[in-house]
C-alpha cells in the first residue's frame, strides 16, 4: 500500500512553469503542505489563484536558486511555518539557444551550471539539516533523458544534468544513515516552455506525441508515496510514441 501524502511538508523549487508547476499542484491536491518557489512572483500568484479556486492552498516564496541566501531563506520560511521539511523537488532548469560549442561562451556556461546544478546544490545543502533533524526525507531532482542518450541540447546543458546525477547519488549514499533518500527522474521530450529556447522550433506534430508536465508530476507522486524503506535512485520517463 502506498504512503499518504497528507500533511507531508514539501518544497517545489522551480514551480512557476512546466513540470515544477504541475508537481506543486499535484502535491497540493494529494494533501501535501506545499511551498512553491521560483523567480517570477506573478507566476506564483497565478498558481495560488488556481489552487485556491479548488479550496486548497499553497505557500509561495520568491527565490533565485543562483543566490544561496535566497535558497536558505526559502528553507527557513518553511521550517518556521511548519517545523520540518519532508520532501524537496528540484525542478529548476534552463537552456539557451546559443548552445553549440561554436557559440557557447564562458559566461553562458557559468549561467547554465549555476541554474541547473549549483542551484540544486544550494537547495540540497539548505534542506539537509531539517531532514536530518526530522529523521529522514526525500529529495527528487528532475533531470533529462539526454543524460542516457546524448543529443544536441548543448554541452552546458548536458554537463549540468550529468552533474545533477552525481549530486543525487552522492547525497543518497552519504545521508542514507539519516533516513534521507534521493531520486533522479529523467523525462524525455516534454511540452514545456524550455522548448521555446531551442534554436529551431519543435514541430507541432512532435509536441503532440511528447510528455505532458502532468506525466512528470505523476511520477513524482509515485516516488513520494513509496514507504521510506524503499528507494528509487533513478526513474526514466519517456514518451511512448517517440
Amino acid at each position: 500500500m502506498s504512503e499518504s501524502l497528507d500533511g507531508r511538508v514539501a518544497i517545489v523549487v522551480g514551480a512557476t512553469s512546466g513540470m515544477g508547476r504541475a508537481t506543486a499542484l499535484a502535491l497540493a491536491r494529494s494533501g501535501a503542505v506545499v511551498t512553491a518557489a521560483g523567480r517570477r512572483e506573478e507566476r506564483l500568484d497565478g498558481l495560488v489563484e488556481e489552487i485556491s479556486a479548488e479550496g486548497l492552498s499553497v505557500d509561495t516564496c520568491v527565490c533565485d536558486v543562483m543566490v544561496e541566501e535566497d535558497v536558505e531563506g526559502l528553507v527557513e520560511q518553511v521550517q518556521e511555518a511548519h517545523g520540518r521539511v519532508d520532501l524537496l523537488v528540484y525542478s529548476t532548469g534552463t537552456n539557451i539557444a546559443d548552445r553549440s560549442l561554436e557559440v557557447l561562451t564562458p559566461e553562458t556556461w557559468d549561467m547554465m551550471l549555476a541554474t541547473n546544478l549549483s542551484g540544486a546544490f544550494h537547495a540540497t545543502r539548505s534542506v539537509l539539516p531539517a531532514m536530518r533533524a526530522g529523521g529522514g526525507g526525500l529529495i527528487i531532482y528532475l533531470s533529462t533523458a539526454a543524460v542516457q542518450r546524448p543529443d544536441v541540447s548543448g554541452v552546458a546543458y548536458q554537463a549540468s544534468k550529468h552533474g545533477l546525477t552525481g549530486l543525487a547519488h552522492g547525497t543518497r549514499v552519504e545521508e542514507q544513515a539519516n533516513g534521507i533518500r534521493t531520486c533522479v527522474i529523467f523525462p524525455g521530450l516534454c511540452d514545456t516552455e524550455i522548448l521555446e529556447k531551442r534554436p529551431t522550433p519543435t514541430p507541432r506534430e512532435v509536441l503532440d506525441l511528447s510528455l505532458d508536465p502532468l506525466d512528470v508530476a505523476e511520477a513524482v507522486l509515485f516516488v513520494a508515496r513509496l514507504h521510506p524503506r524503499a528507494v528509487v535512485p533513478e526513474l526514466q520517463l519517456l514518451p511512448s510514441r517517440l
